[in-house]
Protein backbone atom coordinates (compact mmCIF):
# COMPACT_ATOMS: atom_id res chain seq x y z
CA UNK A 1 0.00 0.00 0.00
CA UNK A 2 1.54 3.32 -1.09
CA UNK A 3 1.68 6.27 1.26
CA UNK A 4 0.98 9.65 -0.31
CA UNK A 5 3.69 12.23 0.08
CA UNK A 6 2.85 15.63 1.59
CA UNK A 7 2.62 18.66 -0.67
CA UNK A 8 5.79 20.64 0.01
CA UNK A 9 5.05 24.36 0.15
CA UNK A 10 7.01 27.60 0.14
CA UNK A 11 5.27 30.70 1.45
CA UNK A 12 6.33 33.86 -0.35
CA UNK A 13 5.03 36.44 2.06
CA UNK A 14 4.02 35.80 5.65
CA UNK A 15 1.45 38.53 6.35
CA UNK A 16 -2.28 38.49 6.97
CA UNK A 17 -3.27 36.69 3.76
CA UNK A 18 -0.56 34.06 4.23
CA UNK A 19 -1.83 33.36 7.72
CA UNK A 20 -5.37 32.97 6.39
CA UNK A 21 -4.17 30.38 3.88
CA UNK A 22 -2.04 28.62 6.50
CA UNK A 23 -5.07 28.21 8.78
CA UNK A 24 -6.74 26.26 5.99
CA UNK A 25 -3.59 24.25 5.19
CA UNK A 26 -3.08 23.15 8.77
CA UNK A 27 -6.69 22.00 9.07
CA UNK A 28 -6.78 20.35 5.64
CA UNK A 29 -7.07 16.58 5.46
CA UNK A 30 -4.45 16.53 2.71
CA UNK A 31 -0.91 16.30 4.03
CA UNK A 32 1.01 19.57 3.71
CA UNK A 33 4.57 20.41 4.70
CA UNK A 34 5.42 24.11 4.77
CA UNK A 35 9.16 24.00 4.18
CA UNK A 36 10.11 27.67 4.29
CA UNK A 37 8.78 31.22 4.21
CA UNK A 38 10.19 34.36 2.62
CA UNK A 39 9.18 37.28 4.85
CA UNK A 40 11.39 40.32 5.55
CA UNK A 41 9.33 41.55 8.51
CA UNK A 42 10.31 39.74 11.70
CA UNK A 43 7.06 40.58 13.53
CA UNK A 44 4.97 39.17 10.66
CA UNK A 45 7.05 36.00 10.71
CA UNK A 46 6.60 35.63 14.47
CA UNK A 47 2.81 35.82 14.13
CA UNK A 48 2.99 33.21 11.40
CA UNK A 49 5.23 30.97 13.49
CA UNK A 50 2.71 31.10 16.34
CA UNK A 51 0.10 29.51 14.08
CA UNK A 52 2.31 26.48 13.54
CA UNK A 53 3.05 26.23 17.25
CA UNK A 54 -0.69 26.29 17.99
CA UNK A 55 -1.05 23.20 15.77
CA UNK A 56 1.92 21.48 17.40
CA UNK A 57 4.13 21.91 14.33
CA UNK A 58 7.55 23.52 14.00
CA UNK A 59 7.67 26.90 12.33
CA UNK A 60 9.08 26.89 8.78
CA UNK A 61 12.53 28.24 8.20
CA UNK A 62 12.58 31.95 7.44
CA UNK A 63 14.32 33.78 4.59
CA UNK A 64 14.29 37.50 3.86
CA UNK A 65 13.37 37.15 0.19
CA UNK A 66 12.23 34.62 -2.39
CA UNK A 67 15.65 34.48 -4.08
CA UNK A 68 17.29 33.14 -0.93
CA UNK A 69 14.50 30.65 -0.35
CA UNK A 70 14.52 29.27 -3.89
CA UNK A 71 18.31 29.05 -4.00
CA UNK A 72 18.24 26.84 -0.90
CA UNK A 73 15.03 24.83 -1.28
CA UNK A 74 13.79 24.80 -4.92
CA UNK A 75 14.55 21.07 -5.31
CA UNK A 76 12.66 20.27 -2.09
CA UNK A 77 9.42 22.02 -3.07
CA UNK A 78 6.24 21.33 -5.04
CA UNK A 79 4.26 24.53 -4.63
CA UNK A 80 4.64 28.23 -3.91
CA UNK A 81 1.91 30.33 -2.32
CA UNK A 82 2.53 34.01 -3.05
CA UNK A 83 0.79 36.61 -0.89
CA UNK A 84 2.91 39.74 -1.02
CA UNK A 85 2.32 43.38 -2.06
CA UNK A 86 0.82 43.55 -5.53
CA UNK A 87 3.79 45.07 -7.33
CA UNK A 88 5.99 42.13 -6.27
CA UNK A 89 3.76 39.40 -7.72
CA UNK A 90 5.18 39.38 -11.23
CA UNK A 91 8.84 38.85 -10.36
CA UNK A 92 8.10 36.33 -7.62
CA UNK A 93 5.61 34.28 -9.66
CA UNK A 94 7.99 34.14 -12.63
CA UNK A 95 10.84 32.99 -10.39
CA UNK A 96 8.74 30.25 -8.79
CA UNK A 97 7.46 28.98 -12.14
CA UNK A 98 11.02 28.97 -13.51
CA UNK A 99 12.02 26.91 -10.47
CA UNK A 100 9.42 24.32 -11.59
CA UNK A 101 6.89 25.03 -8.85
CA UNK A 102 3.14 25.20 -9.22
CA UNK A 103 1.89 28.59 -8.01
CA UNK A 104 -1.15 29.83 -6.12
CA UNK A 105 -0.96 33.60 -6.52
CA UNK A 106 -2.92 36.08 -4.44
CA UNK A 107 -4.91 38.80 -6.17
CA UNK A 108 -4.55 40.97 -8.14
CA UNK A 109 -2.38 38.85 -10.43
CA UNK A 110 0.00 41.57 -11.63
CA UNK A 111 -0.02 45.34 -12.09
CA UNK A 112 0.03 45.74 -15.90
CA UNK A 113 -1.02 43.88 -19.03
CA UNK A 114 2.63 43.72 -20.11
CA UNK A 115 3.44 41.82 -16.91
CA UNK A 116 0.39 39.57 -17.44
CA UNK A 117 1.49 38.58 -20.92
CA UNK A 118 5.04 37.90 -19.75
CA UNK A 119 3.76 35.81 -16.83
CA UNK A 120 1.59 33.72 -19.16
CA UNK A 121 4.65 33.18 -21.35
CA UNK A 122 6.64 31.99 -18.32
CA UNK A 123 3.79 29.68 -17.31
CA UNK A 124 3.84 28.19 -20.80
CA UNK A 125 7.65 27.81 -20.83
CA UNK A 126 7.70 26.12 -17.44
CA UNK A 127 4.69 23.88 -18.05
CA UNK A 128 3.62 24.49 -14.46
CA UNK A 129 0.25 25.42 -12.96
CA UNK A 130 -0.73 28.99 -12.09
CA UNK A 131 -3.98 29.69 -10.24
CA UNK A 132 -4.96 33.22 -9.19
CA UNK A 133 -6.75 33.34 -5.82
CA UNK A 134 -9.67 35.58 -6.75
CA UNK A 135 -12.58 34.58 -4.52
CA UNK A 136 -15.14 35.51 -7.17
CA UNK A 137 -13.67 33.38 -9.93
CA UNK A 138 -13.22 30.52 -7.46
CA UNK A 139 -16.87 30.63 -6.35
CA UNK A 140 -19.60 28.38 -7.82
CA UNK A 141 -21.83 31.47 -7.95
CA UNK A 142 -19.58 33.45 -10.32
CA UNK A 143 -18.75 30.32 -12.31
CA UNK A 144 -22.49 29.75 -12.89
CA UNK A 145 -23.07 33.43 -13.69
CA UNK A 146 -20.26 33.26 -16.27
CA UNK A 147 -21.76 30.10 -17.77
CA UNK A 148 -25.20 31.67 -18.08
CA UNK A 149 -23.79 34.76 -19.80
CA UNK A 150 -21.25 33.11 -22.08
CA UNK A 151 -23.50 30.20 -23.15
CA UNK A 152 -26.18 32.59 -24.38
CA UNK A 153 -28.77 30.77 -22.28
CA UNK A 154 -30.28 34.14 -21.27
CA UNK A 155 -29.72 35.77 -24.64
CA UNK A 156 -27.08 38.32 -25.55
CA UNK A 157 -25.32 40.27 -22.80
CA UNK A 158 -26.61 43.85 -22.71
CA UNK A 159 -25.07 45.47 -19.66
CA UNK A 160 -23.40 45.17 -16.25
CA UNK A 161 -23.64 47.44 -13.22
CA UNK A 162 -21.33 46.79 -10.25
CA UNK A 163 -20.32 48.54 -7.05
CA UNK A 164 -18.26 47.94 -3.92
CA UNK A 165 -17.81 50.00 -0.78
CA UNK A 166 -15.64 49.66 2.32
CA UNK A 167 -14.00 51.94 4.93
CA UNK A 168 -10.74 51.17 3.12
CA UNK A 169 -8.98 54.51 3.58
CA UNK A 170 -9.23 54.39 7.36
CA UNK A 171 -8.27 50.70 7.43
CA UNK A 172 -5.15 50.99 5.28
CA UNK A 173 -3.52 54.30 6.26
CA UNK A 174 0.15 53.75 7.09
CA UNK A 175 0.31 50.39 5.26
CA UNK A 176 1.85 49.35 1.95
CA UNK A 177 -1.59 49.36 0.38
CA UNK A 178 -1.39 53.15 0.16
CA UNK A 179 2.17 53.16 -1.21
CA UNK A 180 1.88 53.26 -5.04
CA UNK A 181 5.23 51.58 -5.69
CA UNK A 182 4.08 48.50 -3.74
CA UNK A 183 0.32 48.51 -4.25
CA UNK A 184 0.04 49.38 -7.94
CA UNK A 185 -3.13 51.34 -7.14
CA UNK A 186 -5.56 52.18 -4.38
CA UNK A 187 -9.01 50.99 -3.38
CA UNK A 188 -10.11 50.12 -6.90
CA UNK A 189 -7.06 47.88 -7.36
CA UNK A 190 -7.21 46.32 -3.90
CA UNK A 191 -10.68 45.50 -2.59
CA UNK A 192 -12.10 46.76 -5.88
CA UNK A 193 -9.87 44.37 -7.83
CA UNK A 194 -12.39 41.66 -6.96
CA UNK A 195 -15.08 43.68 -8.74
CA UNK A 196 -12.92 44.32 -11.80
CA UNK A 197 -11.96 40.64 -12.03
CA UNK A 198 -15.46 39.26 -11.47
CA UNK A 199 -16.94 41.55 -14.13
CA UNK A 200 -14.13 40.71 -16.58
CA UNK A 201 -14.55 36.99 -15.85
CA UNK A 202 -18.33 36.95 -16.21
CA UNK A 203 -18.49 38.91 -19.48
CA UNK A 204 -15.80 36.61 -20.90
CA UNK A 205 -14.54 39.09 -23.48
CA UNK A 206 -12.20 42.05 -23.71
CA UNK A 207 -13.26 45.67 -23.40
CA UNK A 208 -13.13 47.91 -26.46
CA UNK A 209 -13.53 51.32 -24.80
CA UNK A 210 -13.00 52.54 -21.22
CA UNK A 211 -13.55 55.88 -19.46
CA UNK A 212 -12.63 56.28 -15.79
CA UNK A 213 -12.26 58.80 -12.99
CA UNK A 214 -10.13 58.15 -9.87
CA UNK A 215 -10.36 60.40 -6.81
CA UNK A 216 -7.36 60.22 -4.47
CA UNK A 217 -9.10 62.25 -1.73
CA UNK A 218 -5.73 63.72 -0.77
CA UNK A 219 -4.00 60.32 -0.57
CA UNK A 220 -1.18 58.89 -2.69
CA UNK A 221 -3.56 56.35 -4.28
CA UNK A 222 -7.17 56.30 -5.43
CA UNK A 223 -9.84 56.06 -2.75
CA UNK A 224 -12.92 56.37 -4.97
CA UNK A 225 -13.37 55.50 -8.62
CA UNK A 226 -15.94 55.18 -11.36
CA UNK A 227 -15.53 53.27 -14.63
CA UNK A 228 -17.68 53.19 -17.76
CA UNK A 229 -16.83 50.67 -20.46
CA UNK A 230 -18.02 48.89 -23.57
CA UNK A 231 -17.22 45.25 -24.33
CA UNK A 232 -16.20 44.10 -27.80
CA UNK A 233 -19.70 42.74 -28.39
CA UNK A 234 -21.24 46.09 -27.42
CA UNK A 235 -22.44 45.47 -23.83
CA UNK A 236 -22.28 48.56 -21.60
CA UNK A 237 -20.61 48.34 -18.19
CA UNK A 238 -20.49 50.69 -15.18
CA UNK A 239 -18.46 50.07 -12.02
CA UNK A 240 -18.09 52.21 -8.91
CA UNK A 241 -15.84 51.80 -5.89
CA UNK A 242 -15.96 53.86 -2.70
CA UNK A 243 -13.25 53.35 -0.08
CA UNK A 244 -14.08 56.55 1.81
CA UNK A 245 -17.09 55.59 3.88
CA UNK A 246 -17.73 55.55 7.62
CA UNK A 247 -19.90 52.41 7.74
CA UNK A 248 -17.84 49.63 9.34
CA UNK A 249 -18.61 46.94 6.82
CA UNK A 250 -18.10 46.01 3.20
CA UNK A 251 -20.71 45.52 0.51
CA UNK A 252 -20.79 44.67 -3.17
CA UNK A 253 -23.19 43.85 -5.96
CA UNK A 254 -22.78 42.83 -9.59
CA UNK A 255 -25.99 43.05 -11.64
CA UNK A 256 -25.96 41.64 -15.17
CA UNK A 257 -28.62 42.27 -17.81
CA UNK A 258 -29.14 39.86 -20.71
CA UNK A 259 -31.89 39.82 -23.33
CA UNK A 260 -33.94 37.21 -21.46
CA UNK A 261 -32.82 37.48 -17.88
CA UNK A 262 -31.09 39.30 -15.06
CA UNK A 263 -28.29 37.89 -12.90
CA UNK A 264 -27.37 39.29 -9.47
CA UNK A 265 -24.22 38.28 -7.64
CA UNK A 266 -21.42 39.92 -5.64
CA UNK A 267 -17.79 40.54 -6.41
CA UNK A 268 -16.79 37.62 -4.17
CA UNK A 269 -19.64 35.40 -5.41
CA UNK A 270 -21.38 35.80 -2.07
CA UNK A 271 -24.81 35.08 -3.62
CA UNK A 272 -26.50 34.30 -6.93
CA UNK A 273 -30.00 35.26 -8.01
CA UNK A 274 -31.44 34.83 -11.49
CA UNK A 275 -34.63 36.29 -12.95
CA UNK A 276 -35.68 34.70 -16.23
CA UNK A 277 -38.16 36.22 -18.66
CA UNK A 278 -41.16 34.37 -17.15
CA UNK A 279 -40.21 35.03 -13.50
CA UNK A 280 -41.85 37.75 -11.43
CA UNK A 281 -38.72 38.34 -9.34
CA UNK A 282 -35.12 37.15 -9.00
CA UNK A 283 -34.81 33.68 -7.51
CA UNK A 284 -31.90 32.39 -5.44
CA UNK A 285 -29.80 29.68 -7.05
CA UNK A 286 -28.67 27.14 -4.48
CA UNK A 287 -25.09 26.08 -5.05
CA UNK A 288 -22.56 24.30 -2.83
CA UNK A 289 -20.36 26.38 -0.52
CA UNK A 290 -17.14 27.70 -2.03
CA UNK A 291 -14.13 25.56 -1.07
CA UNK A 292 -11.07 27.48 0.04
CA UNK A 293 -8.57 28.73 -2.51
CA UNK A 294 -6.06 26.20 -1.20
CA UNK A 295 -8.46 23.25 -1.54
CA UNK A 296 -9.37 24.26 -5.08
CA UNK A 297 -5.71 24.69 -5.96
CA UNK A 298 -5.03 21.13 -4.80
CA UNK A 299 -8.03 19.88 -6.80
CA UNK A 300 -6.70 21.58 -9.93
CA UNK A 301 -3.22 20.11 -9.34
CA UNK A 302 -4.68 16.61 -9.05
CA UNK A 303 -6.76 16.97 -12.22
CA UNK A 304 -10.09 16.90 -10.39
CA UNK A 305 -11.06 20.45 -11.33
CA UNK A 306 -10.44 22.72 -14.34
CA UNK A 307 -8.50 25.85 -13.41
CA UNK A 308 -11.26 28.30 -12.34
CA UNK A 309 -8.98 31.35 -12.46
CA UNK A 310 -6.07 30.98 -14.91
CA UNK A 311 -3.78 33.90 -15.79
CA UNK A 312 -5.75 34.53 -18.98
CA UNK A 313 -8.51 35.97 -16.75
CA UNK A 314 -5.85 38.07 -15.04
CA UNK A 315 -4.70 39.38 -18.42
CA UNK A 316 -8.21 40.59 -19.28
CA UNK A 317 -8.42 42.41 -15.95
CA UNK A 318 -4.90 43.86 -16.37
CA UNK A 319 -5.85 45.30 -19.77
CA UNK A 320 -8.89 46.87 -18.13
CA UNK A 321 -6.77 48.33 -15.30
CA UNK A 322 -4.25 49.77 -17.77
CA UNK A 323 -7.10 51.53 -19.58
CA UNK A 324 -8.64 52.78 -16.31
CA UNK A 325 -5.38 54.41 -15.27
CA UNK A 326 -4.79 55.89 -18.72
CA UNK A 327 -8.29 57.36 -18.93
CA UNK A 328 -8.17 58.73 -15.38
CA UNK A 329 -4.81 60.39 -16.12
CA UNK A 330 -6.51 62.10 -19.07
CA UNK A 331 -9.41 63.44 -17.00
CA UNK A 332 -11.79 60.66 -18.00
CA UNK A 333 -11.17 60.78 -21.74
CA UNK A 334 -12.24 57.48 -23.31
CA UNK A 335 -9.47 55.00 -24.14
CA UNK A 336 -9.91 52.63 -27.07
CA UNK A 337 -8.32 49.23 -26.68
Amino acid sequence: MSVSQPTRVALIGGGNMARAHVRVMLRCATEVEVVAVAEPDSSAYMRLAEQFQDFGQPAPRRYHNHEQLLARHADELDVALISTPHAQHFEQACACLAAQLDVLLEKPMVVTAEEARALIAERDRSGRLLVVAFQGSLSPQVREAARLVQSGELGALQGVQAHVWQPWDAMTQGTWRQEPELSGGGFLFDTGAHMLNTVADVVGEDFSEVAAWLDHCGRAVDIRGTVMARTRSGALVTMHGNGDIAIRSTGSEVRIWCERGIIITGQWGERLLVQREDDDAPRAVNLPPTPSAWEQFLAVRSGKLPNPCPPEVGLRMARLWDAIRQSAAQGGAPVRL
